[in-house]
């Protein structure tokens, strides 16, 4: 039996989990709904019954371990979710250890973002490098930072939170107690709020807006004045994110991906202002759409344990 590792991702409404072999082959797939209404056990309940699922279809011998990516500030050293808007219920409760506990193996727990950036590392956009930042653009905006081919998670596991890097001194509050942080000024959220405020209709979608600022009308403006915003946000931490780290790649990734041709131009003329690092490497540093979508997770998942066995030596 070749050996494949188990990954699982965690997302805000769904659960994939996924054996994938050393090449970055996916052998086998499940998915489902996360019901997150049906409180801790349940979820816990589905994504032990998902992991066990794919681990019996491919045999225990095989395994080379369980990786899991989870949103949220995680304490990785015990295994324990401190923060997470979208899963309340798991705050300051060992699941890694309780994972274990139910599967009977090792598992690893890591913040979503840095297994999305570890996957575009593995198998994506950042396969020529060692070393990279990744931004996901969605509800939020988080990130993961990957040093030397490994993720970078500070000593408490809380590095690469990214979007909360403040881009307006005195912008828009946050949920994290700051004020004017990147993810209240450039995530989806945060660009259908200002369509609120332009009276573009209080259902509107980025994707929406997307659409909108394709129209030669009033409308179709208001979107592109929102899409430059938010671009001049993003360009404003990726300066200081090229300044600081003076890596090769940063990659964008996420759903708000195909209104690119509206906020790339202003973002990276920002960066372009700011960023001395950017203009003195002559192209040299990239910035680019990342290549796995909402696979990232899953891979950057199941690349934990070999991972892990690298740094032991193993």
């Amino acid at each position: 039996m070749a050996e494949y590792s188990i990954g699982l991702d965690l997302g805000g409404t769904n659960l994939r989990a996924a054996a994938i072999d050393r090449s970055g082959t996916i052998l086998d797939k499940v998915s489902g709904s996360t019901k997150f209404s049906a409180g801790r056990e349940a979820v816990i309940a589905d994504m032990v019954q998902a992991i066990s699922q794919v681990r019996d279809q491919h045999g225990p011998s095989g395994l080379a371990g369980i990786g899991i990516g989870v949103p949220g500030f995680i304490q990785l050293k015990e295994g324990i979710v401190l923060n997470s808007n979208n899963l309340p219920f798991l705050e300051d409760y060992p699941i890694r250890d309780e994972m274990q506990r139910r599967l009977g193996t090792v598992v690893i727990l890591e913040n979503d973002a840095n297994a999305a950036a570890l996957g575009e590392k593995w198998m994506g956009a950042g396969r020529e490098v060692d070393d990279l930042v990744l931004l996901t653009l969605g509800t939020g905006i988080g990130g993961g930072i990957i040093s030397g081919g490994r993720v970078l998670r500070g000593f408490a596991g809380m590095a690469g939170e990214l979007g909360h890097i403040t881009v307006a001194p005195n912008g828009n509050p946050c949920g994290c107690g700051n004020q004017g942080c990147v993810e209240k000024h450039a995530s989806a959220t945060a660009v259908t709020a200002m369509a609120r405020m332009l009276h573009l209709g209080d259902e509107v979608t980025s994707k929406d807006l997307d659409r909108m600022a394709q129209r030669d009308d009033e409308a179709g403006h208001k979107a592109r004045e929102i899409w430059r915003v938010m671009g001049e946000s993003l360009g404003i931490t990726l300066a200081m994110l090229i300044n600081t780290f003076n890596f090769p790649l940063y990659l964008l990734s996420g759903g708000m991906l195909p209104a690119w041709e509206f906020f790339a131009p202003a973002m990276l003329r920002t960066v372009e202002q700011r960023s001395a690092t950017y203009r003195l490497t002559h192209g040299a540093t990239r910035i680019e759409q990342a290549t796995l979508g909402n696979e990232a997770g899953l891979y950057g998942a199941a690349y934990l344990p070999w991972v892990e066995k690298e740094k032991q030596g193993g």
